[in-house]
């Protein structure tokens, strides 16, 4: 299965949040020229800025040389540096397969994300692939002892590269496995505002966001800002944590109360993503207590 959105006739420029602000703030000035721009390398594609942020919409499905036009333009753009614009590419979509034949454990341990990633790198299929997010590794049934592996790679529109590695097959050590087309795999949504299991983010009920970090009542973003033993406390003899340095304190996972972060990959509900009976189990424990 392939993603069909966003639409390819987007074309996405990454850049710097100064950059972005000084080119939205005169967005109908350079739209104006970017299609002037256009015009004069005989194309007849035409553009105009998306409201979110640096996203320009065509007519139709830019190409190469549209890119690379529209890329001329804005480096060229007064008192945006250059070197923080990176090159403009069109909306990737996802492609989502599965690796059926491998052990769900050996005598290392339960098969995990991370050692199918180093297996994915030295595989001759995956050379060209981009993954979308780390691989899920789940049991083919409750008593088997075989895993399936769920993996996102990013791909075109029309799904090219998925179309490469369908029903393929190769070694992984004694073991041949074979790769097939799946469905997406939703499992147990996570919400992004309260960071609680079992319920999207557009149906959340709290009004407050949560850090992923310690709970607390802000964004994770604003973490060294708002928590005590991340900022200055002359009265504890305390100074702010310095940017780019690790926070001093023990993170508290709100769900599993382990020591993590609340959306790390170490959690055990992050594990057991697919195994609705498990999360509904921790769901009864909680209404127990």
């Amino acid at each position: 299965m392939t993603t069909r959105e966003p639409l390819r006739r987007e074309v996405i420029i990454p850049m710097t949040k100064v950059n972005a602000e000084l080119i939205i703030n005169s967005a109908h000035i350079h739209i104006s020229n970017v299609n002037k721009c256009l015009k004069n390398s005989k194309s007849d594609t035409f553009a105009d800025f998306n409201a979110n942020g640096i996203t320009i919409t065509t007519n139709k499905p830019a190409s190469n040389l549209n890119l690379s036009t529209i890329e001329k333009y804005l480096k060229n753009v007064e008192n945006v540096n250059p070197d923080s614009i990176e090159s403009p590419h069109l909306p990737k979509f996802k492609s989502y397969m599965k690796i059926i034949g491998l052990p769900y454990s050996s005598e290392s341990g339960v098969l995990t994300p991370d050692v199918i990633e180093g297996v994915l790198k030295e595989s001759h299929l995956f050379k060209d692939t981009v993954l979308a997010s780390k691989p899920c590794v789940i049991k083919a049934l409750p008593k088997s002892d075989k895993a399936v592996v769920c993996v996102d790679i990013w791909d075109s529109q029309s799904g090219s590269c998925v179309k490469n590695i369908i029903n393929c097959r190769f070694n992984v050590g004694r073991f041949i496995v074979t790769v097939r087309r799946t469905n997406m795999n939703p499992g147990i949504p996570q919400c992004k505002n309260c960071w609680k299991w079992g319920h999207l983010t557009l149906s959340c009920c709290s009004h407050i966001s949560r850090c992923t970090k310690c709970y607390g009542a802000h964004n994770t973003e604003h973490h060294r800002e708002k928590v005590w033993c991340c900022i200055d406390n002359k009265k504890a003899n305390q100074t702010a944590t310095k940017e780019g340095k690790p926070c001093p304190h023990v993170f508290k996972c709100i769900n599993c109360k382990g020591n993590h972060q609340t959306d790390s990959y170490s959690c055990p509900y992050w594990h057991n993503l697919f195994n609705r009976d498990w999360h509904s189990r921790k769901q009864q424990e909680l209404f127990r207590k």
